[in-house]
């Protein structure tokens, strides 16, 4: 069995490739491709493998990107970290997956699947990536109440209540929990606040603060307001005039 692996993660990658050959010892790696453009490059010019297994999230876009361009004629084993909520969208779509870190049994399976019924789940599955991908564009984080954050080869869902911020520094996107601990991610702070909920307020160009971590607004010359947190923080967080009758709402919402 000729497999392909897309993950963009060089680690993540072998991993799964030395589970599934202690399931299949002759299974054949094909290519490990790494980006929406190099597959797209890749399956334009070589012939398709048995079974694919493609993360979802790489760091030039989706995966569906991938299959919207080209047209595959085998299965596809998606691999994702996202939540109950994501994972229902992908179940009544009919796109089958497996989550995030890999089990042994569940690949065994998923290989068993696939052997037995590589052209009837292949069949009509073009047609479903935009339905999918419908779904994850209108995936709130506030629906879900959780942060999706890569640390090092895992993926860790935090709650939202856990998180007392969202910066910028050096043009660097940075997560701070309350517990202290602080997280590098890869969005900018217009995509974040695109999807979180009204806990969060968007005091400058640099902050997004959470309500419960705002210890109070004190008055800043001339007009302006400097906000007090209820944890360390060694930089100022001042909100302009313009936003101050804003600010000042959002704190008094219940």
């Amino acid at each position: 069995m000729k497999i392909i692996i897309i993950e963009d993660e060089t680690l993540v990658a072998e991993d799964l490739y030395s589970t599934l050959m202690q399931i299949k010892p002759d299974i054949e790696l094909q290519a490990v491709l790494s980006s929406v453009s190099e597959s797209i490059e890749y399956f334009s010019n070589h012939p398709q493998p048995d079974l694919i297994f493609s993360d979802i999230q790489l760091g030039d876009g989706l995966s569906f990107q991938i299959f919207s361009h080209i047209e595959i004629n085998v299965p596809i084993v998606f691999c994702t970290a996202f939540d109950d909520y994501a994972i229902e969208a992908f179940q009544t779509n009919g796109i089958d997956y497996i989550l995030k870190p890999y089990d042994k049994n569940v690949l065994d399976k998923a290989i068993q699947k696939y052997s037995l019924l590589k052209t009837a789940l292949a069949k009509d599955v073009i047609q479903q990536y935009d339905a999918v991908m419908k779904v994850l564009d209108s995936y709130k984080l506030q629906e879900t109440g959780t942060f999706m954050i890569k640390h090092r080869d895992r993926y860790l869902p935090v709650g939202l209540d856990k998180i007392a911020m969202f910066y910028l520094e050096d043009e660097v996107c940075r997560l701070y929990l309350f517990s202290g601990k602080i997280y590098f991610i890869p969005d900018t702070l217009e995509e974040v606040e695109s999807k979180i909920g009204s806990n969060f307020f968007r005091a400058n160009r640099q902050f997004l603060i959470n309500k419960e971590a705002v210890l109070e607004a004190l008055e800043y010359f001339p007009r302006k307001l400097k906000l007090q947190l209820k944890l360390s923080f060694d930089k100022e967080i001042i909100v302009s005039k313009e936003k101050k009758t804003k600010l000042l709402k959002w704190l008094n919402d219940v």
